[in-house]
């Protein structure tokens, strides 16, 4: 088996009438829990006018940080999620909440889709479709806007489509790499320091803000300090992990992943979306609604990037609280009826 590191925080002096609920907050690449310290302290207190707080489960993905990574192929996101439902299992939760971003949005959602039954409500803030018909939807409302219903900061964000996908492509050269070489990138990465920072570092440059990256110095202290953004480093660098972490990508974008066929498989659970302007991924309503079809609550933020929780914590915080008092009233209203 795998030793699994994780952060296990439960919250203080609970008011009479408030309920702790179990949250797995899950995070990406090139991230770590590092990215979760200022937002956890939210969570697990208490906040004025919500029935709800968080004993918080967060997990160092599987070959990332101060987790085990494995010693044979076949450790995808799918397999992550076997792991981390075991792993709330055995700290006692039967049934529980997830929230991730990045890597965790698609471990969250596998999660979801295999254990129904032990996920109360899955919230990301990377919410993603990639299907035949998300992209025929997104293609068709650029040829008639009116037909798609869509808000003007969705039509904003992803049209025109031409703007978009070059925007993508531009942004995601890494993922090819990690995806078919990350074992070669991984012996460079690994044996320089300052070689590691760049490549980790740039992606909270262009990530949070692609405007920053004509800047002197990214733009990087606009919204992180430089000692958080080398904390997130160190944890890579002292534990040698950023070889077996890029080979997540190589083992969810092969022909096993794809004849799984879950990527196409609906979230049936209770959903909601936060969507950050500058995230890569800001899907509109009427794309999100074909995979999460019980979707609470989407919201669309004017300010924000990839790293949510690092970026903005009291809104992603906000996001969650509500999102979870939603669903919680949705099923008091069903049980009523």
């Amino acid at each position: 088996g795998l030793n699994i590191h994780f952060l296990h925080v439960k919250p203080q002096k609970v008011p009479s009438g408030v309920q702790v609920v179990p949250l797995l907050l899950l995070h990406g690449w090139p991230g770590s829990v590092r990215e979760f310290y200022e937002i956890i302290p939210i969570l697990t207190t208490p906040q004025k006018g919500r029935s709800v707080v968080f004993e918080v489960v967060a997990p160092s993905l599987p070959g990332y940080g101060f987790s085990d990574g494995a010693s044979k192929q076949g450790l995808g996101s799918a397999e992550m999620a076997q792991i981390f439902n075991k792993l709330m299992q055995r700290i006692g939760f039967k049934r529980y909440y997830v929230q991730g971003g990045d890597w965790g949005s698609i471990i969250g959602s596998d999660i979801s889709v295999l254990f129904p039954d032990h996920v109360i409500g899955f919230h990301s803030n990377m919410c993603f479709v990639n299907s035949l018909m998300s992209n025929l939807k997104l293609f068709l409302g650029s040829l008639a806007p009116i037909i798609i219903n869509a808000s003007q900061l969705e039509i904003e964000i992803n049209y025109p489509l031409s703007a978009k996908y070059s925007f993508i492509i531009l942004e995601t050269g890494y993922m090819h790499l990690q995806s078919t070489k990350p074992d070669t990138v991984g012996v460079a990465l690994r044996d320089s320091p300052v070689g590691l920072a760049a490549y980790i570092i740039e992606k909270f440059t262009t990530w949070t803000n692609p405007a920053w990256k004509d800047l002197d110095d990214g733009g990087l202290t606009k919204k992180f300090t430089l000692d958080k953004l080398l904390d997130n480093v160190m944890i890579y660098w002292v534990t040698s992990s950023i070889t077996t972490s890029m080979r997540l990508y190589s083992e969810n974008f092969n022909k096993a992943r794809r004849n799984s066929g879950i990527d196409s498989l609906p979230v049936l659970v209770p959903s909601g979306c936060s969507r950050f302007r500058y995230e890569l991924a800001f899907l509109p309503r009427f794309v999100l609604k074909d995979k999460y079809q019980k979707l609470l609550t989407l919201t669309g933020h004017e300010d924000g990037g990839h790293f949510a929780a690092f970026e903005l914590p009291e809104v992603l915080a906000k996001d969650v609280f509500d999102f979870v008092e939603e669903e919680r009233k949705s099923v008091q209203i069903k049980q009523e009826l």
